[in-house]
């Protein structure tokens, strides 16, 4: 069974975490003293009917406001998928939190209120959908019960809709006439929309394929441990244990290990303790080689004939998450799934306004929530793809050095000439 991880998103009070509410209640995800608590909660707050927001707005602030201020996750299978579901806060001061949580979504649910149609808040999460190559894009027209299930209301948004996502680039977009607070059109058809003739929210759900989104064409393997057992029955036994993030690993490859630029062979490929023939993304596995050669925890074993880039200076598009300002010439950690180095923020190119995507000039520093185009300035080489072409090579997050904070996320851009 595979997994699908989507995020939600939407203005203020557009029904997200009623919309997950209600995925979790009617495919009957919530179990009895779940249920037994949802009740008491939603009878303290309005009286007794069941506010199906309360199963993901977890903080205390989030039930006294009625808002969402952090990224709730909440898990749910059905017989044909799991699922992973983040719940975003619509707020333009929580703009990092909605990019954390979009960062490796599969899948994006943009609410849209039926009365209000496409707003700022649409295009501004529409456009972190595009920078951040989110490969499906869901638009749910929320609250059409209070537009009377208008099907001209509904066809009018569609057809505004349409207009950003061309203008971003967003291709594979879906649309849904819904309503979370009535169940219409989520987990059952609503005998309101006769005249909507696609699935139902849950339907897509479950048969949207990203398997396709795996990229299988340019095989990376980063290595996060080194086996060395030193066992009697194991003595030259030497393993390199990671993920493969991309492509497909088989006995007799030939591979390089990069930044060394090291050329080898594979001689035997285990998966949970087994040797087996291949190993794909995105599975978990120990790749042996013919040549005893130094690999330390880091370092990329990739297909000779499909080269990453390797650099000591990327330029990058960040979202700065820390309170203190982005300065040029600060030092971070750069952490590039399991290498570390220490860098330095070489340049600050411009700001980019995440409601236009319009380049802005930088007098002094980034904010918190801001994004920007930078140039970062490593102090070993990086081994990586453009996050354009393959997100698991092209993705990374800033460290502060005294305090461990993470303070950017970081999309890794093809510099010129690559």
């Amino acid at each position: 069974m595979d997994l699908l991880r989507f995020i939600t998103a939407g203005s203020v009070d557009d029904g997200k975490s009623t919309l997950i509410g209600r995925l979790l209640y009617d495919s009957k995800n919530i179990l009895s003293d779940q249920l037994e608590q949802l009740e008491k909660q939603s009878l303290n707050r309005n009286g007794g009917e069941i506010d199906l927001a309360l199963l993901t707005d977890g903080l205390r602030a989030e039930r006294e406001q009625g808002i969402t201020i952090d990224v709730a996750y909440r898990y749910f299978s059905t017989p044909k998928r799991k699922f992973i579901i983040a719940d975003a806060p619509g707020h333009v001061q929580y703009t990092r939190n909605m990019i954390t949580g979009a960062s490796n979504a599969d899948l994006i649910i943009i609410l849209i209120d039926a009365r209000q149609g496409v707003v700022e808040q649409t295009r501004r999460h529409s456009i972190i959908a595009s920078l951040l190559k989110i490969p499906h894009v869901v638009v749910a027209i929320n609250k059409m019960d209070l537009v009377n299930y208008s099907e001209e209301v509904y066809n009018n948004i569609v057809l505004d809709y349409a207009q950003v996502a061309s203008q971003l680039g967003l291709s594979d977009v879906r649309f849904f006439p819904i309503s979370a607070l009535t169940g219409d059109n989520i987990v059952d058809y609503s005998r309101h929309t006769v005249w909507y003739e696609g699935p139902t929210l849950l339907e897509y759900l479950e048969d949207v394929v990203v398997a396709g989104d795996i990229n299988h064409s340019l095989p990376r393997f980063q290595v996060q441990y080194v086996l060395r057992p030193q066992l009697p029955e194991l003595h030259d036994y030497r393993g390199y244990a990671g993920k493969v993030q991309s492509g497909v690993y088989r006995k007799g490859d030939k591979v390089i290990v990069l930044p060394a630029g090291l050329e080898t062979t594979i001689s035997a490929v285990e998966i949970g303790g087994q040797e087996v023939e291949e190993a794909f993304a995105p599975q978990s596995a120990v790749i042996h080689l013919s040549d005893d050669i130094d690999i330390s925890r880091g370092d990329a074993i990739v297909a000779s004939d499909a080269l990453p880039a390797v650099q000591n200076e990327v330029d990058a598009i960040i979202c700065w998450l820390d309170e203190k300002k982005l300065i040029k010439g600060n030092k971070y950690y750069l952490q590039h799934n399991s290498r570390n180095i220490r860098v330095m923020v070489k340049e600050i190119e411009y700001r980019i306004d995440v409601n236009t995507l319009q380049q802005e000039d930088v007098l002094n520093g980034i904010s918190l929530n801001e994004v920007a185009k930078v140039k970062i300035k490593s102090s070993a080489p990086l081994v990586f793809d453009a996050y354009a072409d393959l997100r698991a090579n092209g993705s990374a997050i800033l460290i502060d050095e005294t305090s461990n904070s993470t303070v950017a996320a970081v999309l890794i851009q093809k510099n010129p000439g690559n």
